[in-house]
């Protein structure tokens, strides 16, 4: 006998093989997640394996739900991930997609900061809808959320930044996405939290536009509390605007780096 996790909770069984007990289970037609791995393939299984039988199209619990999405994680990520606290500062094409990629790995707390409205011209790179036109921007995010990851945390700010206010927006976040459009107010932002703000990390952006190679987004450690995503160059002008592509990329890389931080992984 062994004690393994099924569907979150703890339970000793007799099998050695995962399709094994998946037979025994009787879940021939269940995706299975065993240790945040899906497979289909038959795994000896060992103590304190984690295995999730997932029942396709059926609705689970709350609880169920919760679990499920995190089993996907690797075991321990999704505590760390929920206990964890990140700030959005900009709901454009940058922040709206960083805050989709943060729900979906389960960031517990999310700080949603912008003044302006969804437009129709967003619509070409930011995570918006047709409903969604004319909608504050965080409380449009705010209910995309929900419909993604109910368990998250969702505080907005209907509030444009400024030097005055960073101290007062911020200071309760160790981790803080800059996701403006313009230079001077990136470098507002970066700065303030850089002189005021000592406890905190933040990842900013740089050089995103047009539809230069996809290879020359990075992610570069600046300073010991300063990563720049982009690749520091395209600006967007006439002629080179801002495509959903490259702007999604560079999200990517500012929502991967918060994961990294998250996890204590501060390298890029």
């Amino acid at each position: 006998m062994m004690k393994v996790f099924i569907n979150s909770k703890q339970k000793e069984i007799s099998q050695k093989s995962l399709l094994e007990l998946k037979k025994q289970q009787k879940q021939e037609n269940s995706l299975i997640i065993i240790n945040g791995f899906a497979t289909s393939e038959d795994v000896e299984l060992k103590e304190n394996d984690t295995i999730f039988f997932i029942q396709k199209g059926v609705f689970p619990k709350k609880d169920e739900l919760e679990a499920m999405m995190m089993s996907r994680h690797t075991p321990n990520v999704h505590k760390k991930l929920k206990n964890s606290k990140v700030a959005i500062a900009g709901l454009g094409g940058l922040g709206s997609n960083i805050a989709v990629s943060l729900a979906r790995i389960g960031v517990g707390k999310l700080l949603l900061v912008d003044f302006d409205i969804v437009e129709p011209s967003n619509l070409n790179r930011q995570s918006y809808f047709i409903e969604d036109l004319g909608k504050a921007k965080t409380k449009a995010l705010k209910q995309q959320i929900k419909k993604i990851n109910p368990f998250i945390r969702i505080k907005t700010k209907t509030i444009k930044v400024s030097e005055k206010n960073i101290e007062k927006l911020f200071s309760k976040y160790p981790i803080i996405c800059e996701a403006f459009d313009k230079a001077d107010q990136k470098a507002m932002l970066v700065n303030g939290v850089l002189e005021k703000l000592p406890n905190s990390t933040i990842i900013a952006a740089s050089g995103l536009a047009g539809f230069e190679s996809s290879n020359k987004i990075k992610t570069k450690r600046a300073m010991e509390r300063l990563y720049i995503c982009g690749d520091l160059e395209a600006e967007a002008k006439m002629g080179n605007g801002l495509m959903s592509p490259r702007v999604m990329l560079c999200a990517a890389h500012q929502a991967n780096m918060v994961l990294r931080v998250i996890l204590n992984e501060k390298e890029v």
